[in-house]
């Protein structure tokens, strides 16, 4: 198996008037899993389909293990590419699916047969090489799909959103395939979605993207634990992290104020000397803990709604001052409506962001 590097270096692309990438840089390292996240419209599909050459660039460049492939056609630059839509040949069984662009490329028919059975395999498809797309479920003809891609023993595997045409059920059993495919391949993949789970369970790094540009490129227990801004911070998460606007205020420690409420923040890490503008604080539901009333370090709440969500249960409670928050417990948590809680933040939980930028303080 190939094995190729992929460096984006000041990436310009436009549609018209319209600038979807403007000096991107890039560096996947060989044998690694990057996924690509944002919302749609972010500019991650664009970013994909100009590694894939499917669309042309305005300016920068593009190199594949090493090779400068800005201006090379798609068949010339070591990739294959799984997209959002099966694309399957419809009157094809799985075998010349999976076999048809080997055929058209002159490949060997013995080395055909060996690589359509060693994906068959890997993707548990041997028993199905014999049936058409019409006779296969969603989750069966995307890992043809898939087989027909890795077939091509490319140097880099590029995914546009693979899954984002299946069911919840079978979106979470081919996230597993795809794991233990690249386990077990050591493959260049690059991966395409908006859905922050695929995103935070495949990936060894995550660009989370925005208006075109790479908010963050990081691992995701860094990006889920340490956003370096709100966006960041309110894209990845389910539930959502909770915002309350406030301010700093140092007395004997610095402390974050909101309306009557005093939260300390020691043990908080500030990238940047704190100031006195209006800050915005952070905190994911399942680090909010409820204490008691007599913990100095607690606030009041009031209990709004308790939604179980089978696992565990969402809280959804507001402060003196009228301010919303959720928090997570386990499913026998006995709360309801109404309850008078105390709830502290934990300050090595938190994060703080600057109300005008939106970065993290």
């Amino acid at each position: 198996m190939q094995k190729s590097s992929v460096d984006i270096r000041s990436l310009q692309i436009g549609f018209g008037g319209l600038k979807v990438l403007e000096n991107l840089d890039l560096h996947v390292g060989e044998s690694e899993f990057l996924v690509l996240l944002g919302p749609s419209g972010c500019g991650k599909s664009t970013l994909l389909n100009a590694i894939a050459g499917l669309i042309d660039v305005k300016g920068g460049e593009i190199h594949i293990g090493g090779r400068d492939v800005t201006w090379a056609e798609p068949k010339d630059r070591g990739i294959a590419m799984v997209f959002q839509s099966y694309a399957l040949y419809p009157r094809m069984s799985v075998r010349r699916n999976m076999s048809f662009g080997l055929k058209v490329a002159g490949t060997p028919q013995s080395e055909i047969e060996r690589r359509v059975g060693e994906a068959a395999q890997m993707l548990r498809l041997t028993s199905l090489l014999e049936r058409r797309p019409s006779e296969l479920s969603g989750g069966q003809r995307q890992r043809v799909a898939i087989g027909r891609a890795l077939v091509r023993h490319a140097g880099v595997y590029l995914f546009d959103e693979p899954l984002s045409n299946l069911d919840a059920q079978l979106r979470a059993e081919l996230r597993v395939e795809i794991k233990r495919l690249h386990a077990r391949l050591g493959a260049t993949m690059i991966y395409v979605t908006h859905d922050q789970i695929e995103a935070l369970t495949l990936a060894d790094r995550i660009a989370v993207m925005q208006g075109g540009v790479i908010q963050q490129l990081d691992t995701p227990k860094k990006i889920y634990r340490e956003p370096v801004n709100r966006f960041v911070a309110s894209f990845v998460g389910s539930p959502a992290m909770n915002f309350i606007p406030g301010r700093l205020a140092r007395g004997g420690e610095m402390v974050f104020v909101a309306g009557v409420n005093r939260l300390g923040l020691n043990g908080y890490v500030f990238r940047s000397q704190p100031t006195d503008a209006p800050v915005v604080l952070g905190i994911r539901p399942e680090h909010i803990e409820m204490t008691g009333a007599d913990d100095q370090s607690s606030v009041p709440a009031r209990v709004e709604m308790v939604e179980p969500m089978g696992a565990d249960t969402l809280i959804w409670c507001r402060l003196a001052d009228g301010t919303a928050f959720s928090f997570r417990r386990d499913a026998d948590a006995q709360v309801r409506a109404g309850d008078a809680l105390a709830v502290r933040f934990p300050a090595d939980a938190l994060s703080l962001f600057d109300e005008a930028s939106g970065q993290r303080l």
